[in-house]
């Protein structure tokens, strides 16, 4: 898979990019990641990204441009204009990182881990001209209902999510099966994981909480059950303590689960 990572701040992505998992996905040559200057489509000698918007407000947008341009020479060809318009390839995506997309969810990881492209524009300053929203992107999504200063940091997220689901990316596959938000109904029936129901009904739940040596610390004991050697006792145990977590620290899924 490759990514292509638009934005005004290049060096920003040299630490995020180079540990880990992602780091180790590079040298294997899993993933490509090109980090992609905006400034380089400029035309003026100031390298103006920016303008005030149209009908007055506070700060500045990114002009649509450098933006059309820079996606344009990544992809090798033009996207077209209103008279007509040219998709990009069925694996490629290109993505808007903003405060106004869609949530980014594990759901959405998925999806984009079955693609041969992602590109991602970084959002900045007070926002991206709607035209790049409506006409260039082909989706646009945020990491959150909260505003960052720009869309790099929701981008490393992106790139590190759907890095860690290709295959060979993680060392034990069967860990991005076996985590939070890992559950789903496919063509009606479960995908068994560790936080499964029988409930014929989709479930998100987080993780179930986790133990290690020493089994007391401070005073602390780990819960008898998982030293007991009862699996059926253990994944009982698990699957009550995902939805208690889940109910106590994401009340919003714990009533889609019931």
């Amino acid at each position: 898979m490759r990514f292509d990572l638009i934005t005004i701040f290049s060096e920003f992505f040299a630490g995020p990019l180079d540990h880990g998992i992602v780091r180790r996905a590079k040298e294997a040559g899993i993933v490509q990641i090109h980090v992609q200057d905006l400034r380089e489509f400029t035309k003026d000698r100031h390298r103006t990204v920016d303008d005030r918007p149209f009908g007055g407000g506070e700060g500045m947008v990114l002009k649509p441009e450098p933006l059309f341009e820079a996606v344009e020479k990544l992809l090798g060809h033009s996207v077209g204009d209103a008279a007509g318009s040219r998709k990009p390839e069925p694996g490629t995506a290109i993505l808007l990182m903003s405060a106004a997309g869609k949530l980014f969810t594990q759901e959405t990881a998925r999806r984009y881990a079955k693609l041969e492209r992602v590109v991602i524009i970084c959002g900045r300053y007070e926002g991206v001209d709607e035209r790049v929203a409506e006409h260039l992107a082909t989706e646009e999504i945020c990491v959150g209902d909260y505003v960052l200063s720009g869309g790099e940091l929701p981008a490393a997220i992106v790139v590190d999510a759907v890095t860690r689901l290709l295959p060979g990316a993680v060392g034990n596959e069967a860990s991005t099966q076996n985590e939070s938000f890992s559950e789903e109904v496919a063509n009606g029936e479960w995908q068994v994981t560790r936080n499964s129901f029988p409930e014929p009904r989709r479930h998100l739940l987080l993780d179930y909480p986790h133990y290690t040596r020493p089994a007391e610390y401070r005073g602390w004991q780990v819960p008898e059950v998982l030293i007991g050697g009862n699996h059926a006792e253990v994944a009982k145990w698990r699957r009550e303590q995902a939805l208690a977590k889940t109910r106590r620290n994401r009340p919003e899924l714990a009533r889609e689960n019931g």
